[in-house]
C-alpha cells in the first residue's frame, strides 16, 4: 500500500490509534475542567498550565497536547454543567463524567462501552475477560481498513488502555478481574446524557429505565 493511499485510509477511518498516548487523564481533566470553571480562554488555559507546569509532563510540547485533548474531551460534551461537575464534584461523579467525554472524544472507547460493557450489563452477564477485548477488535478489524493495519503491539496497548479504564471506573476490581461490577451512573450525568440525546451511551452506565 502506497503512503498516499494508508493516508486516505487513516482520514476515513472513524477510529484512530490515538488512545495509546491520549488515555484516561483524570488528573489532567480536573485540572483543566477547573481552569474553565475559572473563565479562562483556551489560549489562557494552555499557557497557564503550561508556564506552571501543572501536569508535570517532561516536555512543553507533550503539556499543551494533552492540554488541547483535555480542553477536546470537555466541550465534546457540548454541557457546561458536566464541566464543572468534573472540576468540583467527587472524584466518583468527576471520573464518571471523564468517561463519557472519553467516549465523545474517541469513537473506539466510545463503541467497546456501548457495545461490549453496555451489552454485557443489558444481559445481566458480567462476566469479562481476554475473549471480549478479542472479540472487539476482530470485528473492528473486519470492518475497517486502518484498524486491520494496526500493529499487534498497538492493539496490545489499546486493550490494555481500555482495561486500565475499566479499573480506573470501578467497572473492574483489578486489571486481572474476570467480572464486571455494576456501576450506578450519577444523576447529573444521567441527565446530561438525556439532554444530548445521547441514550445509546446510558447502558455503558447501567442505566436502563
Amino acid at each position: 500500500m502506497s503512503k498516499s493511499n494508508s493516508k486516505a485510509i487513516t482520514i476515513s477511518s472513524k477510529y484512530n490509534g490515538g488512545l495509546t498516548r491520549e488515555q484516561f487523564l483524570f488528573y489532567e481533566m480536573r485540572t483543566t475542567a477547573r481552569l474553565v470553571a475559572e473563565g479562562l480562554t483556551d489560549e489562557e488555559i494552555v499557557n497557564k498550565v503550561m508556564q506552571e507546569n501543572l501536569f508535570q509532563y517532561p516536555t512543553e510540547r507533550e503539556t499543551k497536547k494533552m492540554v488541547k485533548v483535555c480542553l477536546t474531551r470537555l466541550y465534546s460534551m457540548n454541557d457546561e454543567s458536566l464541566i464543572h461537575a468534573v472540576a468540583f464534584n467527587s472524584s466518583d461523579d468527576a471520573k464518571q463524567i471523564c468517561l463519557y467525554a472519553m467516549m465523545k472524544y474517541n469513537r473506539l472507547v466510545w463503541d467497546f462501552m456501548i457495545t461490549v460493557i453496555g451489552e454485557k450489563f443489558r444481559q445481566q452477564d458480567l462476566s469479562f475477560g481476554k475473549l471480549d477485548l478479542n472479540v472487539f477488535f476482530m470485528r473492528l478489524q473486519e470492518q475497517d481498513d486502518n484498524v486491520a493495519s494496526w500493529a499487534e503491539s498497538t492493539v496490545k496497548k489499546i486493550k490494555q488502555v481500555l482495561v486500565k479504564i475499566l479499573v480506573e471506573n470501578d467497572y473492574l476490581e483489578s486489571t486481572r478481574s474476570d467480572h464486571l461490577d455494576p456501576v450506578l451512573i450519577c444523576s447529573v450525568l444521567e441527565n446530561a446524557i438525556r439532554n444530548n440525546n445521547d441514550t445509546n451511551a446510558l447502558s455503558a452506565f447501567n442505566c436502563f429505565i
